[in-house]
């Protein structure tokens, strides 16, 4: 299996005039071609923190971040975006933007000054509106369409940015039940066609659990990376939630409340 990114021993947190904060230390992550990986925690655990210094934005308070075997922090931003791609759950300004044309934006990293898109670029595009399965959507405004259909455009655009890791920051934030799973399942799909990474944040464990080859659980005591059987079986979902009214049941796969 290639490792695409990993972390040696890895400190994350941040530091103002009075103090610096230490959120999580010591860790050792692995992410692996053709892996469906979540990452969770609590609120305000760090999880952002944890995404922002891994993909090269915000520097470690120690440790080191390889990205193919490279330190991260000697990329040049042009060449880091052919290796990795971030999708965050910001909503985008007002444009006239088609859905193809969102999608070609992730072709800058290739194209030249202007931007002007070859005929591999447009495959590039075509290809990942056909991976997403939105190829009607192309030529619609992406200001019309559903929060469902845009969270797959901005898959789309990572894909087309043809890099081997794909960061999502809580994708299926605002979707209902219906289209958390439409989206899990085909991030699911384009690992296993693609044969990508694809590290993803969210609060939805439970569909997490089904649909995740690894896992990533953060909690302040921990941060620990394996197979969700795994984690269930050390009893890793236990410490996520110091509340007495939310328990794991290792027998079902899921969490219950009291």
């Amino acid at each position: 299996m290639t490792t695409i990114l990993k972390t040696s021993n890895l400190s994350i947190g941040y530091t103002s005039k009075k103090a610096t904060v230490v959120i999580a230390e010591q860790l050792n992550l692995n992410l692996v071609a053709g892996k469906l990986i979540a990452l969770i925690g609590a609120n305000g655990i760090g999880k952002s923190t944890l995404l922002r210094t891994i993909t090269g934005i915000q520097h470690p308070l120690q440790g080191t971040v390889f990205l193919n075997d490279k330190n991260i922090a000697t990329y040049k931003p042009l060449d880091l975006a052919q290796h990795l791609s971030l999708v965050l759950t910001e909503k985008l300004p007002p444009s006239n933007l088609s859905v193809f044309e969102l999608v070609a934006l992730g072709r800058q990293p290739y194209t030249n000054w202007i931007g002007t898109l070859t005929q591999t670029d447009i495959d590039k595009v075509q290809q990942a509106l056909e991976l997403t399965q939105i190829e009607h959507l192309a030529q619609k405004k992406h200001c019309e369409i559903s929060d469902g259909q845009l969270q797959k455009v901005l898959i789309a655009r990572a894909l087309a940015q043809d890099t081997p890791l794909i960061i999502l920051d809580e994708p299926t934030t605002h979707l209902d039940l219906l289209h958390k799973v439409s989206l899990f399942k085909l991030l699911k799909k384009l690992t296993q066609e693609t044969n990508k990474c694809i590290l993803f944040s969210t609060h939805d464990i439970d569909l997490a659990i089904q649909l995740s080859d690894e896992m990533i659980i953060m909690t302040p005591e921990m941060v620990v990376q394996d197979e969700p059987q795994h984690l269930i079986s050390k009893g890793s979902f236990n410490t996520l939630f110091k509340d007495e009214n939310i328990t794991f049941d290792t027998e079902k796969g899921k969490f219950i409340i009291r």
